[in-house]
């Protein structure tokens, strides 16, 4: 017997490996920036002196990132991972336009856009794990 795949299950499929996509280069990108901040890059370090922002909050931003980066490679955390740096971003987007100015905006702006897809996509995962934290370490698939 052989299983015809309809379209809906193909799109549904597609979109699923899509979204894994977009999470997996998201963590690239996280990765990538989060290592400069850690290892505090002097161009880095300087960009965020320009902002306001010391070593201390540099180095604090690059953990957070690369913790976030491992979440959302996690399938159980990916949306929390995500939802996360939205919060993250929001306030990149705010703290670039009110320090470095409007052209700088649209870089923070869209990696936000990308993990507000990702967040909203997950978001039944993300309740359901704040819902029940245990769900976390169950062996059960949710």
């Amino acid at each position: 017997m052989t299983t015809i795949a309809t379209p809906t299950a193909t799109r549904s499929r597609a979109r699923r490996y899509a979204l894994v996509v977009l999470q997996v280069l998201l963590a690239a990108v996280y990765v990538a920036s989060g290592i400069g901040k850690v290892g505090l890059d002097p161009t880095v370090v300087a960009g965020f002196a320009a902002m306001g922002i010391g070593p201390a909050g540099t180095v604090t931003i690059g953990v957070l990132e690369l913790l976030g980066a491992i979440g959302l490679l996690i399938p159980r955390l990916a949306g929390l991972a995500a939802t996360a740096f939205v919060a993250l971003m929001i306030g990149a987007v705010v703290i670039t336009a009110a320090t470095v100015g409007v052209a700088m905006v649209p870089v923070p702006a869209v990696v936000l856009v990308l993990v507000a897809v990702v967040a909203w996509a997950r978001r039944h995962e993300t309740a359901a794990l704040l819902r029940d934290p245990r769900r976390l370490w169950s062996t059960r698939r949710a």
